[in-house]
């Protein structure tokens, strides 16, 4: 069922990244790291649908994104970046993607890290967050999103890495199989993996290699 609704307040986070926070129809659920398709409720945008996942916790009494702009694509997130608080867009109905199995290991490229940003805020809110690591891959530090929050709620357990640029707070590099052999040391826990493709697919097989069980690794199907 696609759900009309409006934008309540729009919050810049990074060069290109904004949260958007929607009301919250009556009777919406979902459960953290699900996702939705969203559209512009506008003529030539209203057939033209994306999934986003909510970053916002199923109790709060409206519903949230954070959604990277992409100016060269000239597409739908190009678009979202020119609206307005009191604009409308479309939302259907919740649908699968990343959910929580246990604690174990976050590792997201980009803005791969959206999924989890719902899961963590979650599980902050009812205390369960102990014990749970994000290893967050970026290109530069200004696309790192959500970094203070990640900081603060993670504390040690955050470790942020850019591949493009050295910057205090960051590690310099990427997350390859030396990366992942020094920062997780037990195998026999959950993993959770989103960002580009192929940073998925690469990082799954490593994590089999270095001895995670594959129905231990959970990422966007």
């Amino acid at each position: 069922m696609t759900q009309v609704v409006k934008i309540l307040d729009i919050q810049r986070l990074t060069h290109d990244v904004k949260k958007y926070k929607l009301e919250k129809p009556t009777g919406y659920d979902f459960t953290p790291g699900q996702a939705t398709e969203v559209a512009i409720n506008q003529e030539q945008w209203k057939n033209e649908f994306r999934p986003f996942t909510f970053t916002s916790t199923a109790e709060e009494d409206y519903l949230a994104f954070v959604i990277k702009s992409y100016a060269d694509h000239k597409g739908v997130t190009h678009e979202m970046d020119k609206l307005s608080v009191g604009d409308e867009l479309l939302i259907k109905d919740a649908w699968g993607a990343i959910q929580y199995k246990g604690t174990g290991v976050f590792i997201a490229g980009g803005a791969g890290v959206t999924p989890f940003i719902g899961i963590f805020r979650s599980l902050e809110s009812r205390d369960e967050l102990k014990g749970n690591t994000l290893l967050f891959a970026n290109k530069t530090a200004e696309d790192v999103i959500m970094a203070s929050y990640f900081r603060k709620a993670l504390g040690n357990n955050f470790v942020s890495i850019l591949e493009k640029e050295q910057a205090g707070g960051h590690l310099q590099g990427m997350i390859d199989k030396d990366f992942i052999r020094t920062h997780i040391k037990d195998f026999q826990q959950e993993f959770y993996v989103c960002g580009p493709d192929a940073m998925v697919k690469d990082i799954s097989k490593i994590l089999e290699e270095l001895g995670a069980n594959p129905e231990a690794i959970t990422f966007e199907k």
